[in-house]
């Protein structure tokens, strides 16, 4: 068995992630690791758990919040996967 890092419980099915820095974790639940990985939205502070868009180095949930703060380069963002600005 091995205990959660978010809540604590000590689960005989929890299971580990790497992320891309090399970090493990462990959780005992996706809501769990959700809570301590997922990037906030930095327009509407929600929890990014799909693709969201990167735009400067910020992370968004959608287009909309993307547009709202970002300027030129948001106003290029569309609500589509791998969106990128140019």
């Amino acid at each position: 068995m091995a205990t959660c890092e978010t809540c604590g419980n000590d689960y005989w099915m929890s299971f580990e992630v790497r992320t891309v820095s090399g970090d493990s974790h462990t959780f005992d639940s996706f809501e769990c690791a959700i809570q301590s990985l997922a990037p906030i939205c930095e327009h509407c502070q929600v929890r990014i758990v799909g693709h969201g868009v990167e735009v400067s180095g910020r992370f968004f949930c959608c287009a909309h919040c993307a547009r709202a703060v970002e300027g030129d380069q948001g106003a290029a963002i569309k609500d589509t996967v791998g969106a990128r600005p140019a």
